[in-house]
């Protein structure tokens, strides 16, 4: 640790609540729970105390206080908790106290999680994972993070480390032991390891990035001609007034995003401004941003008039992807064995939602099973290694020592995934998306 201080930070609150934790971690923590009339004589084990300013002396709150000592406790320091009534004049008062005290200071933003790091307790993809966990909204976000959180990514990079480090001591012998009685074929040996680990994490890349996908969330894109009731059916998803209906072509102009808990599964849908040539600048330009957001979407629900046989079909670059929609279904018998909707009549949504979720779940039914790449960050890391192991499967055998060092480079960068490695850059980053007391 760069700093021996003991930190404090209002863990949790939401809005008025009947309880709120304060949490303190560090050499002090033990003293400042003592001062403020509590006890450390039974780790781990919740006390009712009757907290008192330890200045003026009067009575701050009766709360439940524990004891966990260092290294058994989340940090690997000593750390105490408060567990107060919710009232926020209770928190400002203790928290006053806190703040009187010598050697403690503030939490920031990550400050409890980097404490655990350093101390050994968690690694970065645990880390990381928690920070996924806190900010969870969907089942699917909840599963992968907890999975996560268990340790199934970080001890499958951490096994693939390992086995690495066994061919390059294998390949260092080589190089090093030449006038030793060593086995011939020892660099043979760890070539084939290392033919079977570029397999598996060339496996494990080609994941059609479904555990970023449930991390960050599935990107549906309506669009269509104009006045095809694309807002009327981002209204219908979100079963809320979002966006501006109108019979006046163009006037959805800019993208609106609303984000679905779809069967579990985040997925941000937005609607785009129709597409049709020859329009003013303003509109020109709402059509180029719905061909931006087409071309990055996973799926593309493109929209046609069933009053309008003759609208155009999906442009060919984006068929792959698109699901054929017709609107209006209310007014008029569409073509056997497509989706039709009625937005008005609330027709057919439902069966449009269950072909969505099957594409969705089809394409992310590996984020139920694990584990996977959630962060570009991991990607990188994993894409790197994995060249790495490439080029050292068409170097010249009679080169060793070239071997050795693409094998050095592949453990550094999986290493870089859990934090084996030298990561400091990483950090701040990292811990900056935590909020304050974790």
């Amino acid at each position: 640790m760069s700093s021996p201080s003991t930190i404090y930070a209002l863990s949790t609150a939401s809005g008025r609540s009947a309880i709120a934790v304060v949490r303190i971690s560090g050499p002090a923590a033990g003293c400042a729970l003592r001062m403020l009339g509590g006890k450390t004589d039974a780790p781990r084990k919740a006390t009712l105390e009757t907290l008192v300013d330890p200045v003026a002396g009067h009575p701050l709150d009766q709360a439940l206080t524990l004891w966990f000592p260092a290294p058994s406790s989340e940090t690997g320091e000593d750390i105490a908790e408060l567990h107060l009534h919710g009232g926020g004049a209770v928190i400002t008062s203790v928290l006053r106290a806190l703040g009187q005290m010598d050697q403690l200071e503030p939490a920031g933003p990550g400050d409890f999680a980097r404490r655990a790091f350093h101390n050994g307790k968690l690694n970065l993809t645990r880390i990381e994972a928690l920070s996924d966990l806190i900010s969870a909204e969907t089942e699917a976000q909840r599963a992968q993070a907890v999975r996560q959180l268990q340790g199934a990514l970080s001890d499958l990079y951490d096994r693939w480390r390992a086995e690495l480090i066994v061919c390059l001591a294998h390949i260092e012998v080589a190089v090093d032991f030449t006038d030793e009685d060593i086995p011939g074929d020892i660099i043979a040996v760890a070539l084939r390891e290392i033919c079977t680990l570029e397999a598996d994490i060339g496996r494990h890349l080609n994941d059609n990035r479904c555990g970023e996908r449930v991390r960050s969330g599935y990107r549906v894109v309506i669009a269509g001609p104009p006045n095809a009731g694309k807002s009327s059916l981002l209204n219908a998803l979100a079963q809320r007034d979002v966006a501006i209906v109108s019979d006046e072509p163009g006037t959805t102009r800019d993208v609106i995003d609303v984000v679905l808990d779809l069967g579990g599964f985040p997925v941000t849908v937005s609607d785009t401004a129709g597409i049709r040539d020859g329009v003013g600048n303003v509109e020109a330009e709402g059509v180029r941003r719905a061909q931006d957001r087409m071309k990055d979407a996973d799926i593309v629900l493109w929209l046609r008039d069933i009053t309008s046989p003759r609208a155009p079909a999906v442009p060919k670059e984006f068929s792959a992807k698109s699901i054929e929609v017709w609107s209006k279904g209310d007014l008029s018998a569409g073509p056997i064995d497509s989706c039709i909707i009625s937005t008005r009549k609330d027709n057919g949504l439902d069966d449009l939602v269950d072909l969505l979720l099957l594409r969705v779940s089809v394409d992310t039914d590996r984020a139920f099973e694990g584990p996977l790449l959630t962060r570009a960050r991991h990607r990188y890391a994993v894409e790197r290694a994995h060249a790495a192991l490439s080029r050292s499967m068409i170097c010249d055998v009679s080169q060793p020592e070239i071997i050795a060092e693409e094998l050095r480079g592949a453990t550094h960068a999986l290493g870089s995934i859990t934090g084996r490695v030298d990561v400091e850059d990483l950090l701040g980053a990292i811990f900056s998306e935590f909020c304050i007391g974790k």
